[in-house]
Parts: structure tokens; C-alpha cells; sequence
């Protein structure tokens, strides 16, 4: 794996920041207008029906675009996406903020939801950008930032939403999309274009119906009925369109998304252990805050405003920030498989807390730190194994596909948990209720999947020490091999020049010279051969028949040996002045490359 150096240009502890800025901002969207939702129908004068797609919408255009959002990440570039889905974050918010009526303010939660994609960028861009040893922590921390958003979102909403004019939500979420677009800008080198092909378009059509069908089934489900036609006929829709689509994806050259990759023991276990981590964190959420804001007249319910209810949610995002250095350590240490079990086993551990602790406000929040810090190490873990299953080309496209199936999680969780707490009710001055036993299931529920989590991680395969390719071991020459047979034996087996992992000093945007530090055999050359092969010692070609007895065949024979070895020679000298040619073009470029430095030192220094 290639790592370059950007601390030549920001330093790495700025471009993590920046990119957990992006992390925090992305995920702030989600959370963002749930303090409305009770206000929207007599803000924008519609019913609460129609108000509830401001939430879905966001929901399934995040969907759709981060795979899609992923896979161009790849073809042009992580940073060049990162600064594109600002975009439409900016715009969207903007257009909210200016919303009058339910259609702009659909729209606008629309290009809101285009901004998800960050996240992922965001996450496989760490690892063209950090040192080896920086990378597992930064992506610890950029995943926590997702919790982190929704966390302290929540609270910070409900208070604008309570003491300043709704719109200021909007206007400061425009204020920190042009932030995050500035700072990535400023902050984070350019990202090399590590995959080769074009957009599957294609494929994007077909995986987006199946998911509008699929999450439009789940997520109204129980707002059309479960058993109606049209979510009957949405979840049918959404199996056979993704049947569909998997076998075009199987035909297809540069397909959207690489099933064959995806179908990896590690990469397929991990997507199936992040569905169910992100069904067992969403459930938490939902039965915290219900908890937190039913009456106390129920005998359950802690009678908290949304204000405080978020307040005392607020320290669990915190935690999870707290944590990620931990479970940094913790992969380091013992591998991801590790820090991912042990998560799914914290998260349980804190439904456990909530079950026990429900009757009082800082018990919840200690239920809540608890399973923050859960999500927080497997949260960690999971890019981590994806990236290492997957080629440095995909990571992007691969991490994308793993956040799409957390939020898959998340969506099957919130329709699960939401019949489950429709049909366990109570009756409470004429207002239907959850009822406590409803609330206790879900628990018991979102505990049972965080285990069922952590039993299907254990599945995962121990790590592969990675085979070298082929094409990285050059052919070793016959007269070369003898020589080292004839020096030693165990020095025989030994390759004769295997290509070391390139490690280029600077980011591979330096262009021209971003080989410059590269020995000649790591030199890119069509496969299978040499840039310059050298040609076979004469003294160890095949065994020659003896020479003639007679002195005319005899001097016949040393004539065409000797005209071999002028050939041979030729050859070598050829080569030779193809290797000083290079030399002398390796000195160029690294005189180019120290001005360069030079100038960025001189200018660092003026500043």
C-alpha cells in the first residue's frame, strides 16, 4: 500500500481535523431538523403526513448518491469529490433556510442528503493522504465523527429551534458547508485517481430504484400499512431490481460496484456485522429519547423538553470521541476483528445499563455513554477491514457500499423498533402511548442484535500474510543464478530482485517526477517484461555442443561464437545508455523536485 507524505503541504493532524469537520457536518444533516418535526405542518402549511418525507428524502438520496459518490472517488480523485458534494450541501441549506412551503423544503433536505457522501470520502482518503502508523487512529476518529454530529446535533437544534427563528438552523448549517468546502480547499492535498475506467451509470440507475424501492418500503411501511399493496409491492420491486442488478454488475467492465471484491469473506462478513451494528446504535437512540421526553404521569416516561433531552444525550457523541483513540490502540494491537467484537459486545453491555437504569435521566445517559463507546470501537473497525480486503483502487467505492449498509441497518431498525412500539401501547388521557413493556422489548431487542453482531464478526477469516505478486519478482537471469547457486545454496532460493512497496516522499500529485525516488526495476513496465532486459551471460547459455576436430569447422565455430558475443555486447552497451539516459532524467527531476521544496519552505517561512 503507497502512502505519501502531506505534511508537506498541511501537516497530517490539520487534514484529520478538516476531514472529522466534514465527518461532524455531514452527519449534523441527519439529526438536523428533527426539533421541527412537530412545528413543520403549521410552518409550511401542509399535514404531518406530507412533512414526514423532509426527514425520508434526506434519507434516500444519501442512499442512492454514496455509492455512487464513492465509485467517482476513485475514477477522479477522493479530495475533487469531497469539494463537489459540498456543493449541494451549500445549496440545499440555503434553499431550506429560504423554504416557504413543503416542495423547496424538500428540495433543499434533497441536496442535503447528496452531502452523506463526505463520509466515506472522506474515510478512504485517509489512506492516501497519512503515513502507515497515522492511519488507523485518524480513521477512528473520522468514524467517531459521525456519532459525534448526530449527538451534539440534536441539542444544539432544539435550541435554536427554541429561542431563535427556525431558519437560523438552515443559515448555520449554509455557514458550515461553506467552512467545511474552505477548509478542505485550503487544508487536504489533491487525492491521486487510483482506479481507471468510467462510471457505471448503469449500474447507479438500477441500485438506486432498488434502494428507493427498498427504503421507501421500510421506512413508510407502517405509515401505508405492512400489508398493503404498496409496500408489498415497493419491497417486491426492490428484491427483483436487485437481483437484477447484481447479475448486470457480474456482465459489466467497470462495474459500480465489484461484487466479486465485495463477495470476500472479510469485506461480505464486515457488510453484514455494520447492518447490524447500525440497527442495534439506531435503536438505542430511538428509546432513549422517547424515555427521556414521555410525561411522567405514564410512571416511565422522565417528562424531559427536547432541550434537555438532548443535553443529556449530548456526552455519549462526546465518548465516542474519547474512545476512538482506544480502539485505535486496540486494532494495533490485537487487529479490528478484535476492536469490532469487542464493540458490538459494549453496545449490549449499555442496553443491558438502560434496562436497568431507565427510571432515572443520568441513568439513560450512562446507558447511552455506554453504547456510544461501542459504536465508537466498531464504528473504527470496520473501515479498517475493509480497507484491508480490498484494492487501494476500491477503497472508496468499498467503504461507500459499507456506510450504505449502515444505513440500511438504521433503516430496517427504525421500522422494527416502530412496530414494535406501536403494537405494545398504553392509553394515557386519551393519547396512545408506547407502553413500558413496548420499550423494554425494543431494548431486549437491540441488545440481541448487537450479540447476534458480535457472533458474526467471529466469523470473520484470521489475516492473510499478503502474497506477493507475480509481476513484482523479476525473471532472474540463468548466468546470474548460477553465480549465486555456486556462492550458496540458501542464498539461491532468495529472488534475485524483488520490487520493494513504493514509498514516495511526496504526494503523488507531483506529476512528472512522483517516480522520482523509485528504483529503476519499480519503474512502470508492461507486464511480463523489462524496460531493459539484459541479455544472457554467454558463459551460461544451454550447454554448447563441443567444438570440431578439424581446424576449419573449428574456426567456423569461433567466428559465430565470437559474432554472439559481439551481439551480446551491443546489447549491454545499449542498455547501458538506456540506464544512463535515466539517470541523468532521475537528476532532473530531482533538481526540480528540491526547488520545489525550496520554494514551499521559503514561502511556509514568509508566512
Amino acid at each position: 500500500m503507497a502512502h505519501s507524505a502531506p505534511a508537506a503541504r498541511s501537516g497530517g493532524g490539520g487534514i484529520v481535523s478538516v476531514l472529522a469537520v466534514a465527518g461532524i457536518v455531514g452527519s449534523l444533516m441527519q439529526t438536523l431538523v428533527v426539533p421541527l418535526i412537530g412545528e413543520l405542518p403549521r410552518l409550511l402549511s401542509t399535514s404531518a403526513a406530507n412533512t414526514s418525507w423532509v426527514i425520508t428524502v434526506t434519507l434516500l438520496v444519501g442512499a442512492v448518491a454514496t455509492p455512487v459518490v464513492g465509485k467517482l472517488g476513485d475514477l477522479y480523485g477522493k479530495r475533487r469529490m469531497m469539494l463537489i458534494c459540498t456543493i449541494p450541501l451549500i445549496a440545499g441549506s440555503a434553499v431550506c433556510a429560504m423554504a416557504g412551503s413543503l416542495i423547496p423544503m424538500i428540495a433543499g433536505r434533497g441536496l442535503q442528503g447528496l452531502g452523506v457522501g463526505m463520509i466515506p470520502l472522506g474515510v478512504s482518503a485517509l489512506r492516501d493522504l497519512l503515513p502507515p502508523q497515522r492511519v488507523g487512529p485518524a480513521i477512528a476518529l473520522m468514524s467517531s465523527s459521525m456519532g459525534i454530529g448526530g449527538a451534539l446535533g440534536l441539542p444544539i437544534s432544539a435550541a435554536v429551534a427554541e429561542y431563535a427563528d427556525w431558519r437560523m438552523l438552515f443559515w448555520g448549517s449554509t455557514a458550515l458547508s461553506v467552512l467545511v468546502a474552505v477548509l478542505i480547499w485550503l487544508l487536504v492535498p489533491a487525492t491521486p485517481a487510483v482506479a481507471r475506467g468510467r462510471l457505471d451509470i448503469a449500474g447507479a440507475l438500477g441500485l438506486g430504484a432498488a434502494l428507493v424501492c427498498l427504503l421507501l418500503g421500510v421506512s413508510k411501511g407502517a405509515d401505508w400499512g405492512w400489508g398493503s399493496g404498496t409496500t408489498l409491492g415497493l419491497l417486491a420491486a426492490a428484491v427483483v431490481l436487485l437481483l437484477c442488478w447484481g447479475l448486470f454488475e457480474l456482465r459489466v467492465r467497470d462495474p459500480l460496484v465489484d461484487l466479486r471484491v465485495t463477495a470476500r469473506p472479510q469485506v461480505l462478513i464486515t457488510n453484514g456485522a455494520s447492518v447490524l451494528v447500525g440497527f442495534a446504535m439506531y435503536a438505542q437512540s430511538l428509546v432513549l429519547m422517547q424515555l427521556l421526553q414521555l410525561p411522567e404521569a405514564t410512571g416511565y416516561g422522565l417528562g424531559q423538553s427536547m432541550l434537555a433531552a438532548g443535553l443529556w444525550m449530548a456526552p455519549s457523541g462526546l465518548m465516542m470521541m474519547a474512545v476512538s483513540s482506544l480502539g485505535a490502540r486496540l486494532s494495533a494491537a490485537r487487529g479490528p476483528k478484535t476492536s469490532l467484537i469487542l464493540g458490538a459486545l459494549v453496545i449490549a453491555l449499555g442496553y443491558g445499563a438502560a434496562l436497568i437504569l431507565m427510571d432515572w435521566a443520568w441513568g439513560l445517559m450512562i446507558a447511552g455513554c455506554i453504547g456510544s463507546m461501542g459504536v465508537g470501537l466498531a464504528y473504527g473497525a470496520m473501515p479498517a477491514l475493509i480497507m484491508g480486503a480490498v484494492p487501494q483502487a476500491e477503497t472508496a467505492s468499498a467503504n461507500s457500499f459499507n456506510t450504505l449498509m449502515r444505513s440500511i441497518g438504521t433503516s430496517v431498525c427504525a421500522a422494527v423498533v416502530g412496530v414494535v412500539l406501536a403494537q405494545m401501547t398504553t392509553t394515557l388521557g386519551g393519547h396512545i402511548l408506547p407502553s413500558e413493556a413496548g420499550f423494554r422489548t425494543a431494548l431486549l431487542i437491540g441488545c440481541g442484535v448487537a450479540l447476534v453482531a458480535a457472533l458474526v464478526t467471529v466469523t470473520l477469516p484470521k489475516p492473510r500474510p499478503s502474497a506477493e505478486p507475480a509481476a513484482a519478482v523479476r525473471p532472474e537471469p540463468e548466468h546470474l543464478g548460477a553465480t549465486r547457486a555456486a556462492a550458496s545454496p540458501a542464498e539461491a532460493t532468495q529472488p534475485f530482485a524483488r520490487a520493494p512497496q513504493p514509498m514516495p516522499i511526496a504526494h503523488q500529485e507531483l506529476g512528472p517526477w512522483e517516480n522520482a525516488f523509485r528504483s529503476h526495476d519499480e519503474r512502470p513496465a508492461p507486464e511480463g517484461t523489462l524496460r531493459h532486459p539484459l541479455p544472457p551471460s554467454p558463459a551460461h547459455r544451454r550447454p554448447q555442443p563441443p567444438p570440431p576436430a578439424d581446424e576449419r569447422s573449428e574456426l567456423i565455430w569461433l567466428r559465430k561464437e565470437n559474432a554472439e558475443l559481439r551481439e551480446a555486447h551491443a546489447r549491454l552497451r545499449a542498455a547501458n545508455a538506456g540506464l544512463q539516459g535515466e539517470n541523468a532524467e532521475l537528476r532532473k527531476e530531482l533538481d526540480v523536485l528540491m526547488q520545489s521544496v525550496s520554494a514551499w519552505v521559503k514561502n511556509l517561512a514568509e508566512r
